[in-house]
């Protein structure tokens, strides 16, 4: 008996050696996480995405645009991270964030709200009322994507799926899924509907608050006990991996994390597992040095520039409305709008 708990010890010694070799060759503990995703799937039910459709009597292989093989188990479950849906807010004083720090911009109506990456990291989602509009504000780790659109009376969460490696948020008011890089339901009663989008910006938090200092800035009072001050996917945002499947990658001509600027209008056709319609990228290396740049689009012409004091690209109609459009890493262009 002696013997056996002798060797039950040497065998967790072995292990935790191994496990520690483990984190230690992949660059730390959140970079393990992410190579070894996979583990995470083993503790958490993955099928409730899907089946809170099936109960309600939804077919879903009849109402997907994507292919459901494409549609993987991220790790965490339905609403494992959470959404923010009651978010409070600080000012320019009592806001913990640096003036470095980057920041989703929205204003509407002349009112201005800032969302730091520091708390969007750890859940993705808010659901907020910005100047009188019911809004939904997103944001993907993974993707370096943002989205900010009208939400109605319903709000969205973290449905546990990636499309593409992208965030797929759910509308808790049927359980639609929808790809958060193409603004668009993929599953569910709302498949093929677009939602309405809102301009949003990436910049750092000096840069938005000099544009306005008014400006409310998420607080940190989420509810939720996470570390704000830490970022939690190891080197992810600068390194060249990309941890979960991503089609037609061999278009890729720039470093997978490097950062462009889209512009997106789906058309009324529906091809399976495509975008149709009209789509540009601006890379944000050549827009800084060139300043500005015209295409064709939606009819019109229209113009990407580069801002210097929000140092982004804002694309606008030649009056200077802006057009919804949003940063991504160059890995997502290739793997959501294939010609």
């Amino acid at each position: 008996m002696k013997r056996f708990g002798r060797f039950v010890l040497v065998a967790l010694v072995a292990v935790a050696i191994a496990l520690g070799v483990g984190i230690l060759q992949a660059g730390g503990w959140d970079n393990f996480k992410l190579r070894h995703f996979a583990l995470a799937q083993l503790f958490h039910d993955q099928s409730q995405e899907l089946g809170d459709l099936q109960a309600q009597n939804v077919d879903v292989a009849a109402t997907s645009r994507i292919d459901l093989e494409e549609l993987l188990n991220g790790g965490p479950p339905k609403d494992g991270i959470p959404s923010i849906d009651a978010p409070e807010f600080d000012t320019a004083v009592t806001t913990p964030f640096q003036n470095e720090d980057i920041v989703i911009g929205l204003e509407i109506n002349g009112e201005a709200k800032a969302y730091p990456f520091n708390v969007m990291n750890w859940h993705e989602i808010v659901n907020d009322t910005v100047g009188g509009v019911n809004v939904t504000v997103t944001y993907c780790p993974l993707c370096d994507t943002i989205v900010a659109f009208e939400r109605g009376d319903t709000t969205f969460g973290v449905s546990g799926k990636l499309y593409q490696s992208c965030l797929v948020m759910y509308d808790r008011a049927d359980d639609s899924l929808y790809a958060q890089p193409w603004a668009m339901g993929v599953v569910g009663p709302q498949v093929n509907q677009m939602l309405t989008r809102l301009p949003a910006v990436k910049t750092t938090l000096a840069a938005w608050m000099d544009k306005y200092p008014d400006s409310q800035i998420l607080s940190t009072r989420t509810g939720h006990d996470r570390d704000y001050s830490r970022y939690p996917y190891g080197t992810y945002y600068t390194d060249e991996q990309i941890i979960f499947p991503v089609r037609n990658q061999r278009r890729l001509t720039a470093h997978p994390k490097a950062i462009l600027s889209y512009v997106w209008q789906a058309d009324a056709a529906t091809p399976f597992n495509q975008f149709s319609g009209e789509h540009h990228a601006f890379m944000h290396e050549d827009m800084r040095q060139a300043g500005e740049q015209a295409i064709e689009f939606g009819g019109q012409t229209v113009r990407g520039r580069w801002d210097e004091a929000l140092s982004t690209v804002v694309v606008e109609q030649m009056d200077g409305t802006v057009i919804p459009s949003t940063t991504a890493f160059a890995f997502v262009y290739p793997a959501y709008f294939d010609e």
